[in-house]
């Protein structure tokens, strides 16, 4: 085994899970980073919105990463998300360097919310890409306004991510959360179907459950929980939502939402 090397950025990291095997293929060591952009009403998480995590390396957390790579197998490798992963690009280009070095597979979970065209940070993409084998990507609300409403921040430049990614190929699992009274109208789930149809490079879709595993974190954080009484949607509403979407055209199953 080669010695770790090159750039050394530090991020914040939230949390870790050692046997993934929901965020990707195989079984990965999920990388859960601190700080995200977006403030979904839904979100299970939310004490990984602020920057408050253990400042790490990226030496240190692939050289911990690396002691369960015998678990892995084929397919397996590391998965980072958050958060969102993409607000620390910088740490993200040093992992994932050194990821590559180990011939280790990588994949993003992310919502897209930084992307932009915008220099230099577009530049730091096109290289983290180069880098990535695998982007995650969380369509939250294909409907502009009622996007805004659901996380506070545009959807727009996600939608630019998605159609970027298509163009350079690079391969997409996407997921959409079914939230009953939010997302699981019919014109919206046939809305983001049609915009999945011109993506080229889909390779998965799930339909993703809500729940309410993450509410007492919101109470824990004295925060207001803006979908109070919002139940988990029926098993029907999911199987519709996975016929509209097409879900079979890519993968015969689906994962719980986590």
């Amino acid at each position: 085994m080669s010695t770790l090397t090159g750039a050394d950025s530090r991020g914040y990291v939230h949390s870790t899970e050692t046997f993934g095997s929901v965020d990707g293929p195989g079984i990965r060591y999920i990388i859960f980073l601190a700080g995200c952009p977006l403030r979904c009403a839904f979100c299970h998480n939310p004490d990984t919105w602020a920057h408050n995590g253990v400042r790490m390396s990226a030496s240190e957390v692939m050289k911990t990463a690396l002691r369960y790579r015998p678990y892995w197998k084929d397919g397996g490798g590391i998965t980072v998300s958050g958060g969102e992963p993409l607000a620390q690009i910088d740490f993200l280009l040093s992992l994932f360097s050194l990821a590559k070095e180990q011939g280790v597979s990588t994949v993003i979970d992310t919502a897209g919310s930084p992307f932009t065209y915008d220099e230099p940070w577009f530049t730091k993409f096109n290289n983290l890409m180069n880098m990535t084998d695998l982007i995650l990507l969380d369509i939250k609300h294909i409907d502009e306004e009622e996007h805004i409403k659901l996380t506070g921040k545009t959807g727009k430049n996600i939608k630019e991510m998605a159609l970027y990614l298509s163009e350079t190929g690079k391969p997409v699992w996407i997921r959409h959360v079914l939230i009953p009274g939010i997302t699981d109208n019919d014109e919206y789930l046939v809305r983001t179907r049609d915009f999945i149809r011109t993506l080229g490079n889909v390779e998965r879709v799930e339909v993703l459950p809500y729940h309410t595993f993450g509410v007492y974190k919101w109470k824990e954080l004295g925060l207001d929980y803006r979908l109070d009484g919002v139940e988990s949607p029926t098993e029907e509403r999911i199987r519709n939502a996975e016929t509209i979407l097409e879900t079979a055209e890519y993968t015969g199953w689906q994962k719980e939402f986590r």
